[in-house]
């Protein structure tokens, strides 16, 4: 089968395009024809050696960890899949990912792909989709009247978890660039903050919860518009215990679980159209578009998801 690959740690450049065997299933798995990948910020901070004390892999390295395809295998225990299925999912993260024609991925992170959607809107969702789900479902339990600020509303996890807090029925405010205002307000935001002339640590006060997608200072700061026992949950760094004592709130960090049954959740969702895929550009099969999805994923200003079309 075709794939990308790593060969090595390093820039870009380091994604070549090589033949490899097709992967074998175990008995709890299924083998998926991948038609569509999508790009997200753990498969550069991978290439780039940022993770390999976290997966200790040998190489050739298959990166991408989204999938939307069709299952041609399936194992001998798996139940409630069969050939012919269309899927997506957000497969275990292995040395052995979506950047190739075929992945095999276990019958529990599977998800049946919503029938009105595109393979290449359905890879758009799992891994940033099932981020937003947990990180507002799970970790902060929003509920119908919370104030939320969401990070980087414009990006790929942000453009889906606005989404799935206004549908939770909460008042949504987030950070993006002004080309992005009428886009995030278009998927639901009460409230634009422009980050590049507004400090909404200055503008907005007394929320429930904050999505923090940015770290660093950005994560910091969000403790001040926090009300006394409100909820954060940052994806980009660990927050300061310090500042979760001073202000008197609870503060995690989120780390995604593949999870199919979340995933057929969300599926439901997007079939009904309560929720809708954001894909902002699409790329071909090959290592050098791969290279250029990537240099595009690492500005931090991509627009919705990027897509990377298989087959």
């Amino acid at each position: 089968m075709r794939a990308v690959v790593i060969n090595e740690y390093g820039s870009k450049n380091v994604l070549v395009g090589q033949e490899l065997p097709k992967p074998e299933i175990k008995a709890n798995q299924v083998l998926v024809e991948v038609y569509a990948t999508s790009i997200n910020p753990i498969d550069w901070k991978l290439r780039a050696g940022y993770l390999k004390q976290m997966f200790d892999w040998t190489f050739p390295i298959i990166l991408g960890w989204d999938v939307a395809g069709k299952i041609v295998e399936v194992g001998s225990e798996v139940t409630y899949f069969q050939v012919g299925d269309e899927v997506f999912a957000r497969p275990d993260t292995t040395a052995e990912g979506t950047y190739a024609e075929f992945t095999t991925v276990d019958e529990e992170l599977l998800a049946k792909k919503p029938s009105n959607l595109t393979f290449e809107e359905a890879a758009s969702i799992p891994l940033a989709g099932l981020t937003a789900w947990q990180s507002l479902v799970d970790n902060t339990k929003v509920k119908q009247g919370d104030k939320v600020l969401i990070h980087a509303g414009a990006g790929g996890v942000g453009s889906l978890a606005i989404q799935m807090a206004k549908h939770f029925g909460a008042f949504v405010a987030t950070t993006a660039s002004e080309k992005n205002e009428a886009y995030v307000k278009e998927l639901g935001a009460d409230e634009f903050i422009n980050y590049r002339i507004q400090k909404f640590e200055e503008e907005l006060s007394d929320y429930d919860v904050v999505i923090d997608t940015m770290g660093g200072d950005i994560l910091n700061k969000s403790f001040q518009i926090l009300k006394p026992g409100g909820r954060l949950v940052t994806i980009a760094g660990q927050p300061d215990l310090a500042l979760t004592e001073k202000h008197q709130v609870t503060a995690s960090s989120h780390w995604l679980k593949p999870n199919g049954k979340q995933l057929g959740e969300i599926g439901e969702l997007l079939e009904k159209r309560i929720l809708k895929p954001q894909v902002g550009s699409v790329f071909d099969f090959s290592a050098e578009a791969l290279q250029k999805a990537h240099e595009l994923s690492e500005t931090h200003h991509a627009k919705g998801k990027i897509v990377i079309k298989v087959k």
